[in-house]
């Protein structure tokens, strides 16, 4: 079943795993459409402007069938993703790699959200197959 996926990642709050993102989101594009799979440019530079990115990006999340998101990396915009896909009932799947950092207590202490604590990149592509019916 091709699902539109909206990938949540890193991108002002820093891109230390942008390598991560890039891995998730070929995997997930084997048989889903990426709808946000610039996150994964491990080369990636803004030039839409904040008015058109935050345009496009919520329309976006409305389009989609679920958001994926990595949220190792805290960022503001990530958060804001995933709160604005909560409102619009889509399901939610968080990644976090356990072993650099604690997740924050609004997402773990939300029951809306399914979370996923990893350590190895490995670990979360079966993960995503489960997600993902693959």
């Amino acid at each position: 079943m091709n699902r539109k996926i909206y990938f949540a990642g890193s991108i002002r709050g820093g891109r230390g795993d942008a390598d991560v993102y890039h891995q998730m989101i070929e995997h997930i594009k084997r048989n889903n459409t990426v709808l946000t799979e610039h996150v994964g440019d491990l080369q990636l530079k803004e030039s839409r402007g904040d008015r058109n990115i935050y345009e496009q990006d919520t329309a976006w999340l409305r389009e989609s069938d679920m958001l994926i998101g990595e949220c190792t990396c805290p960022s503001l915009g990530v958060g804001y993703e995933l709160a604005y896909a909560e409102r619009y009932g889509k399901p939610c799947h968080i990644f976090y790699n356990k072993t650099k950092c604690q997740l924050s207590a609004m997402l773990t202490g939300n029951p809306y959200f399914h979370i996923y604590p990893y350590s190895q990149i490995d670990e979360v592509l079966v993960m995503l197959d489960d997600i993902l019916g693959n």
